[in-house]
């Protein structure tokens, strides 16, 4: 009796430690369970946006020019200042006279007497000829009335010629002498004129036809181009005004999205520390333009530009230059049931998810639809609920065990 016990424990023995044996090379040899991470499909809204940073700038601007060569006042705007229709943005002087030091102002004095001697010497021939003028009359008047009443053998014709000759030539020689007068007086003015011009300049007093110039819109200046007073040309622009609540938002697009964007196409505004804002597409530029990037890769963009939808009240604190994100929205959907797009992989041509199924996975084809880059829409394949695996690598196959992290 004792053998058999002794028999019977020796073989309990060794099957005992045989399948201890075959545990633990089943627990050598046993792959390990793949480290994964999961997401939910779920419904909910999705949008397929553009987005690129923009900068708003006023619609309409006016660059403020001067009309004509002079000195220009100093202007006393600056930027922000509100202005309306026909305030006066600046004050151009015609061109200063220099001052005449002591030799020039001596000079000027000479010929202001000169001009008045010669003036005077002027009067002097116009008198003269006057009183020519006046006896030429009265001879050709004498003649003619002895003619008149019959004396013919007093006056003859001849005589009457030469007198009414002689009172013609008189009176020509009246009014070049006159002329005379007139052109002395004006060289005397313009001789006082530069000598009062100098002494009021040295005063402090240059006076003159001033210029005003003035706005052509209400709004506000944006850009003051010149503030110190000084020559300026025709032409030279003074200052920039429009209105800053009329306000548009240009963003440099790539190309290759440029070509989705259509006129009235819906915008979002953020990013810029207010409320999201509402816009449309207003312009798509024809023209690109080539563009270096952070990276220093060479990019084709092209100008979009968007008007903004909401009211002013919610970007009153906007202004010209400033900085915002738009999303121009190419398709949305409100009930659109959605995987992480990292979840999907190419497999045989189709796309695929691994679906986790307790703790194993299975390799599961999917229809897709749209796609923003972060989430993309399942059209077939799965139902809202399944937990999908993110970032799948190469250690995982149909059948997989896996360990949530």
């Amino acid at each position: 009796m004792d053998k058999v016990r002794h028999a019977v424990g020796k073989w309990l023995f060794w099957i005992v430690c045989g399948v201890l044996a075959a545990g633990a090379l089943f627990l050598t040899f046993r792959p390990d369970p793949v480290w994964v991470d999961l997401a939910v499909a779920q419904r909910g809204p999705l949008e397929v946006t553009v987005t690129e940073e923009g900068k708003t700038r006023v619609r309409d601007r006016y660059v403020i020019s001067t009309p004509v060569s002079g000195y220009l006042r100093r202007v006393t705007l600056e930027v922000g200042d509100a202005i309306k229709m026909g305030d006066v943005v600046a004050e151009i002087d015609p061109m200063p006279t220099a001052v005449l030091d002591a030799r020039s102002r001596a000079e000027a004095q000479a010929k202001v007497e000169s001009a008045a001697s010669a003036l005077k010497s002027a009067r002097q021939q116009v008198s003269a000829a006057e009183a020519e003028a006046r006896m030429a009359r009265q001879e050709f008047a004498r003649l003619q009335s002895l003619t008149d009443r019959g004396s013919t053998g007093f006056v003859s014709g001849e005589q009457l010629d030469q007198a009414r000759a002689s009172a013609d030539h008189a009176e020509a020689m009246l009014r070049s002498a006159r002329f005379e007068e007139e052109v002395m007086a004006h060289e005397l003015a313009a001789a006082r004129t530069r000598l009062d011009v100098s002494a009021a300049r040295m005063n402090g007093n240059d006076s003159g036809d001033r210029v005003t110039v003035n706005s052509p819109v209400n709004g506000a200046v944006l850009s003051v181009a010149r503030e110190s007073e000084g020559v300026i040309q025709a032409g030279d622009p003074i200052l920039e005004v429009g209105d800053p609540a009329a306000l548009e938002v240009v963003v440099d697009v790539l190309s290759f999205d440029a070509v989705k964007l259509k006129p009235g196409m819906p915008v979002r505004f953020d990013g810029w520390g207010g409320v999201t804002l509402r816009g449309a597409v207003r312009r798509v530029e024809p023209v690109g333009f080539e563009d270096i990037s952070a990276l220093g890769v060479e990019e084709q963009r092209v100008q979009v530009v968007a008007d903004i939808l909401s009211p002013f009240e919610d970007w009153q604190s906007l202004g010209d230059g400033y900085r915002v994100d738009a999303s121009f929205i190419l398709w949305s959907g409100d009930d659109v049931l959605t995987v992480p797009s990292s979840a999907i992989f190419d497999y045989a041509g189709e796309s695929h998810v691994f679906l986790a199924r307790g703790d194993t996975v299975v390799r599961t084809p999917v229809r897709t639809g749209r796609s923003n880059g972060l989430d993309t829409q399942i059209l077939e394949g799965l139902s809202a609920g399944d937990q999908v695996v993110r970032h799948p690598d190469r250690q995982l196959e149909d059948g997989t065990s896996i360990r949530v992290r």
